[in-house]
C-alpha cells in the first residue's frame, strides 16, 4: 500500500484540504467541471448559493430548485427518488450515465440481489417489497425474453414524464455549495453532452452514487478499506486496518451458432493455458460471462477505475480465449461473444460515516434495532481484493438470518441535510459483504426517499427524526409495502384494523382474518395472508365490516407475489431456471372492489389483468359499513391470496 492510500483512509474531504494546506475548506472540488464558483460560505458567512458559472464561453450556467437532490441513478436512487415524489416532494434526480440502474442496468448487465439469496431461504418471504418489487414484477411480466435494454425502458418509463421529478442523465455531480460547514446548499454537476452546467438548490439532500461524491465533495466523513479487528472485534475483519477492496468486475455473454465460430484474441489479452490457472472458477457454462473475472480491490478502485477496466478487459478476453482455444472445452466451437462489457461493475469504494455503522456481529445476529427501516439477508459476501489473480476462492461466503438496517446507518453524522443509500451506507467491510447488493440498497433508498420528505414537513435533520419520530416513519414505510423485521401495521387512521372479517371459504393455514393481522408477508410458519379453500371455485370474497359507517375514499391491496421465490433478470440459464418470467401464479388476476352500504353494494373499482402486488384505489369520498372483494380470477393458482386490506377516511 501507498503512502498516498493509506492517507486517503478514512479521510473527509475537508481534512484533505486540511493536510494540503488551504484555507478553502468550503470551496466546491470541481475536477473537469470549469473554473471554481466564487461567492460561497466561507468561514461561517451564510449566504445563498449561486448560480454555477464554467470558465468555458461555450457553457450554458443552469439553476434548478426542488425538495430533495438525488445523486446516483441506481437501483437505490431509482428507489430514492421514486419514494419522495410519490410523497409528494419534488426531486431532481442526478446520474452520471445514459441509462438508469447502475449496476442492473445493460451497460454491466449484474443481478439484483437482495435477502431471499436466489431463492435459497425458501422457507419464509425474504424477497424484497415495495418499489423495488413493483419494477420486479413489471420486467418479469414485459420482459419475459431477458433483454438488458428493455429493462433500461422500463426504469426510463418510471420515471419520464412524472410531474415533479427531473431527471439528469449524463450529469455528474461534481462539487457541493454549503451553507454551513454542516449544511448542504446545492450540488453542482456537469452535462458535457449538452454543454451544459447546473446548481441545483434542494432542502435534503441524498448520495446513492455508489462511490459517494456527493458526500465526499460536502465533507460527509467516510472510510475506505478494511477496519482492523479490534476496532469492531469482527473476528473476519483483517488482524490490522489496511486499504483493500471489493474489486470490480466486468461480463460478457455469448451466443450459440449453427456452425464453429473462432476466436482469435489480441496479443494482449492474458492467458490462462489450463483449468489449473482459473483454480475453484467454475467455467463450464458461459452465457452470461463470470462475476469472478474481478480485479482491483487492492488499489483505488475510484482513482484508478480506467486503469482496472483496461485489466478486466484483458482478463476477460483471457478466459474466453481459454474456453474457446485451450483445447478443455470443445463444446465452445459454435459459441461466439455477443456483447462484451466496457464499464467495470464496482462493487467497493467510500463508505460514509453515519451515527450508527453496522457490523459483522450485528448481521450474523439478525439484529432487529429499534430504528429499522430497511432489512438485508444476502451472505456475509468477501472476495480477495486481487480477484482473478488470487489463488483462494474466489468469495467467502458466510449465511446470515434476515437483519433490520437502522436510519442511524442511513444519513451523515456530520452533515445534517444528507442521507445516503446502497454501498455507500455506514457499515464496517465486513457487514458491506452483506448489505452491497442491490435489491438491499433498493429498499434502503426507499427508506431515505421517505424521510427525507418527512424531515422536510417536520422541518428537522434525520437524526432529530430518527429519534423524534421513527415510528411514524417505520408505519408510513409500512404503508408503502416495505418490510421492517418485528414491525407491524399500527396506523390508528387504518379502518381495516378493527373491522370484522369473513370470506367465503378459507384454509386451516389462510384465515381470511389475516388481511388485518398487521403483517404483510409470511414469516416462518405464519402464512399472514387469506387463503380461499382451493376446493372451492371463483369467484371468491373476503369481506369486512366496520364498526359503524365511515366515510371512505381509499382502499390498499396486498395480494401474493410468492415472495419466498426468486425473481431477477439474468442471462444465467441456471438461475433463470428457477424463477417464473410471467405473471406469478398466486397473484390474483382478476377483482371488483365494492363498498358495503347496509345490504346494498356498491362497484368502485373493477380490474382485470392485474399482475402487480401493491394497488391502491383513490375514489370520491363514499359512506360505508363494510367493503368486499370479489376475486373472479388469478394467474393460475387455485385459491385467492391476499396479504393485507387497509381501508382510510
Amino acid at each position: 500500500m501507498t503512502q498516498e492510500q493509506q492517507d486517503y483512509r478514512s479521510l473527509t474531504r475537508r481534512d484533505l484540504f486540511a493536510a494540503a494546506g488551504t484555507g478553502a475548506a468550503l470551496t466546491p472540488l470541481l475536477g473537469g467541471c470549469g473554473a471554481e464558483s466564487g461567492g460561497m460560505e466561507r468561514a461561517g458567512r451564510a449566504e445563498a448559493p449561486p448560480a454555477f458559472e464554467s470558465g468555458s464561453r461555450l457553457t450554458r450556467s443552469n439553476t434548478i430548485e426542488a425538495d430533495v437532490v438525488v445523486v446516483g441513478g441506481g437501483m437505490a436512487g431509482v428507489s430514492a427518488a421514486l419514494a419522495a415524489l410519490n410523497h409528494g416532494a419534488s426531486v431532481v434526480l442526478v446520474h452520471d450515465r445514459p441509462v438508469l440502474g447502475g449496476n442492473a442496468s445493460s451497460e454491466i448487465r449484474l443481478h439484483i440481489l437482495g435477502a431471499d439469496e436466489h431463492g435459497a431461504r425458501a422457507d419464509t418471504d425474504s424477497r424484497e417489497s415495495g418499489i423495488i418489487e413493483e419494477i420486479r414484477l413489471h420486467e418479469v411480466v414485459r420482459n419475459p425474453h431477458r433483454s438488458y435494454g428493455v429493462f433500461d425502458l422500463l426504469l426510463y418509463e418510471m420515471v419520464y414524464r412524472r410531474q415533479g421529478l427531473t431527471v439528469l442523465l449524463n450529469t455528474s455531480c461534481c462539487g457541493a455549495v454549503m451553507t454551513s460547514p454542516s449544511r448542504i446548499a446545492a450540488v453542482l454537476a456537469t452535462r458535457p453532452s449538452t454543454q451544459d452546467v447546473f446548481t441545483i438548490k434542494g432542502k435534503m439532500f441524498i448520495d446513492t452514487s455508489g462511490d459517494g461524491r456527493l458526500g465526499a465533495e460536502a465533507g460527509a466523513e467516510f472510510r475506505t478499506g478494511r477496519e482492523g479487528r479490534a476496532e469492531f472485534s469482527e473476528d473476519m475483519a483483517p488482524p490490522q486496518p489496511d486499504n483493500q477492496m471489493l474489486g470490480s468486475s466486468i461480463l460478457f455473454t455469448t451466443r450459440r451458432y449453427d456452425q464453429p465460430i473462432p476466436f482469435t484474441p489480441p496479443d494482449w489479452a492474458l492467458r490462462f493455458p489450463t483449468c489449473q490457472d482459473l483454480p475453484y472458477r467454475s467455467h463450464g457454462s458461459w452465457e452470461w460471462g463470470f462475476w469472478w473475472v474481478e480485479w482491483g480491490g487492492h488499489i483505488d478502485t475510484i482513482r484508478d477505475n480506467e486503469k482496472i477496466r483496461d485489466e478486466l478487459i484483458a482478463a476477460a478476453l483471457g478466459v474466453w480465449d481459454h474456453i474457446k482455444n485451450s483445447g478443455k472445452h470443445p463444446e465452445s466451437a459454435n459459441w461466439a461473444l455477443d456483447w462484451f462489457g466496457f464499464l467495470p461493475g464496482k462493487r467497493e469504494s467510500r463508505r460514509f460515516v453515519g451515527d450508527h455503522m453496522l457490523i459483522q456481529q450485528e448481521v450474523q445476529r439478525g439484529e432487529p434495532f429499534e430504528d429499522g427501516v430497511a432489512y438485508g439477508g444476502w451472505p456475509i459476501d468477501l472476495h480477495p481484493s486481487i480477484g482473478i489473480y488470487s489463488k483462494e476462492k474466489p468469495c467467502l461466503q458466510i449465511r446470515v438470518p434476515m437483519y433490520n438496517i437502522p436510519l442511524r446507518c442511513l444519513y451523515s453524522r456530520n452533515i445534517e441535510n444528507l442521507f445516503f443509500a446502497g454501498r455507500d451506507a455506514s457499515v464496517s467491510h465486513v457487514a458491506f459483504g452483506s448489505t452491497r447488493v442491490m435489491a438491499t440498497g433498493s429498499v434502503m433508498g426507499q427508506a431515505v426517499g421517505t424521510a427525507a420528505v418527512m424531515c422536510i414537513r417536520n422541518k428537522c435533520t434525520p437524526r432529530e427524526l430518527g429519534r423524534q419520530a421513527i415510528r411514524d416513519l417505520q408505519q408510513q414505510l409500512l404503508k408503502d409495502d416495505a418490510y421492517i423485521i418485528d414491525a407491524s401495521n399500527s396506523d390508528s387512521l387504518d379502518l381495516a384494523r378493527t373491522a370484522e372479517v369473513r370470506a367465503s371459504s378459507e384454509t386451516p393455514q389462510g384465515k381470511a382474518a389475516n388481511v388485518i393481522d398487521g403483517v404483510a408477508r409470511g414469516v416462518g410458519q405464519a402464512t399472514h395472508r387469506w387463503i380461499s379453500d382451493p376446493q372451492q371455485k371463483m369467484p371468491q370474497w373476503i369481506e369486512l365490516r366496520f364498526r359503524r359507517p365511515a366515510r371512505i375514499r381509499e382502499v390498499h391491496l396486498a395480494f401474493d407475489t410468492a415472495l419466498n421465490r426468486s425473481m431477477t433478470l439474468t442471462l444465467s440459464d441456471h438461475q433463470n431456471a428457477r424463477m417464473i418470467r410471467r405473471a406469478q401464479p398466486e397473484t390474483v388476476r382478476d377483482y371488483e372492489l365494492q363498498i358495503l352500504d347496509g345490504t346494498g353494494a356498491q362497484t368502485i373499482a373493477q380490474v382485470k389483468g392485474n399482475y402487480l402486488r401493491k394497488q391502491i384505489h383513490r375514489f370520491d369520498p363514499t359512506t360505508a359499513s363494510g367493503l368486499r372483494l370479489n376475486v373472479s380470477a388469478t394467474h393460475g393458482d387455485a385459491s385467492a391470496r391476499v396479504f393485507e386490506i387497509r381501508v382510510y377516511e
